[in-house]
């Protein structure tokens, strides 16, 4: 099997490189940490994300609902056997064979995505939770089987998966607060909201009092302990996937310490960070790393 997968690869270089151009143009702390990987599971990352960014792009860029119904259908087929001819599809088929992948988390990826289009502000941070699985807790279980390839993926460290994708998803919501509210949704829950004395017209206004700091730094916390589950299993992946994903957990979890250090500014503007940053998180999680061996 292991010549054939490798030479469906090779032949679909170019399908793997329409699909790394889609996460290099969308998520560069992504690229950034996953782009340590070995050849195939780099190539499987890019591939895993390009469905998810096609799925996100057919609820927050096209708006369409039909556009969502045809992506489901093209998973059906796929799940079935056929494969569409395209990039995307072409990549998954190569992934799917050299990979033990469920297909269950890509059909909540798309419920996630339905939920996008039918937005509602979540009441709670318990609705807040159940979303960023469907959008992102979903992909920490499509990635394990890449991740972790060298045995069956346990309970603990699927939940662990799980966590740091809505850890990732809760970091985003803090970090695009005011693009969010561009496109009229806000995210951050309305008990949240109310208990820290924050109101929408205050959103509004971009204004960055005591209340929305205190609002923030309530999802801020509950983000920050949902990267640790990960932090902790990260020795139950493969020895070669460890480095790549400690460094998106850093690197993912530093962007709230950006919107701090910018004083909150996430009403007016995408906070990120910093190159030289980011290369002193990775040489610290190398540290972490080897010192936990």
């Amino acid at each position: 099997m292991s010549a054939v997968v490798d030479a469906l690869f090779a032949e679909r270089e170019g399908d793997f490189a329409w699909c790394e151009s889609v996460i290099a143009r969308n998520s560069s702390s992504f690229h950034r940490a996953f782009s340590g990987l070995p050849k195939q599971k780099r190539q499987g990352v890019y591939a895993l994300y390009a469905f998810c960014r096609v799925a996100d792009d057919c609820a927050d860029r096209e708006a369409d609902e039909a556009s969502l119904d045809a992506l489901r259908g093209e998973l059906d087929r796929f799940c079935a056997g056929e494969v569409a001819d395209t990039p995307l599809w072409r990549a998954m088929e190569a992934v799917f064979l050299a990979f033990d992948i469920d297909e269950g988390p890509f059909y909540d990826m798309i419920e996630g995505q339905r939920r996008d289009l039918a937005f509602r502000q979540p009441a709670t941070m318990e609705e807040l939770e159940e979303y960023a699985y469907y959008v992102a807790g979903s992909v920490g279980l499509m990635l394990l089987p890449l991740l972790r390839a060298s045995a069956p993926t346990g309970g603990r460290l699927r939940e662990s998966g799980v966590a740091l994708g809505v850890a990732m998803q809760l970091t985003n919501v803090l970090r695009d607060v005011g693009e969010d509210l561009e496109r009229g949704r806000v995210y951050l829950p309305v008990s949240v909201l109310k208990e820290a004395g924050c109101t929408l017209d205050g959103f509004r206004a971009h204004r960055v009092d005591d209340s929305f700091r205190r609002a923030w730094e309530v999802v801020a916390r509950r983000s920050e302990e949902l990267y640790r589950p990960m932090e902790r299993d990260v020795f139950e992946l493969d020895e070669d996937s460890r480095l790549p994903t400690l460094s998106s957990l850093v690197l993912y979890r530093a962007i709230m310490d950006e919107v701090r250090a910018s004083g909150y500014a996430c009403l007016t503007r995408r906070c990120s960070v910093p190159e030289r940053s980011a290369r002193r998180l990775v040489a610290a999680a190398a540290n972490a790393l080897s010192e936990g061996r």
